[in-house]
């Protein structure tokens, strides 16, 4: 079954930081939710207006993601929003119920959905 994986963290606006927060947030997804790079369909990265020095889809790539489809988008600017966010949403292919997904919210994204975050 394909299940959908949500996930949020920060980050400065450097290729480095970028790419090493959105490394985290995808391992942490990974071990919470046993998964392999094999049962990874697609990942949907958006990141706020403020952070443009690289794609979170490099981290990724990195980690040996290469047959999954992987897009990144801009987040929506409401104001008043939290700033340097990087969301992610996986769809997997996983043998349990949506409702024992674990999601993962990281640093000041926990704030986002505090009901998920440990």
């Amino acid at each position: 079954m394909i299940r959908a994986i949500r996930g949020a963290t920060v980050a400065e606006n450097t290729a480095k930081s970028i790419k090493q927060n959105a490394g985290e947030l995808l391992k942490r997804i990974f071990e919470a939710n046993r998964l392999d790079t094999g049962q990874i369909i697609s990942i949907l990265f958006t990141c706020t207006k403020d952070l443009n020095a690289a794609y979170p889809a490099a981290a990724a790539r990195e980690m040996g993601i290469v047959n999954a489809s992987l897009m990144c988008a801009q987040e929506m600017d409401v104001a008043g929003s939290l700033t340097g966010c990087i969301r992610v949403q996986v769809l997997a292919e996983m043998d349990c119920g949506q409702g024992e997904v674990r999601h993962v919210y990281l640093k000041e994204a926990a704030a986002l959905r505090p009901d998920l975050s440990e």
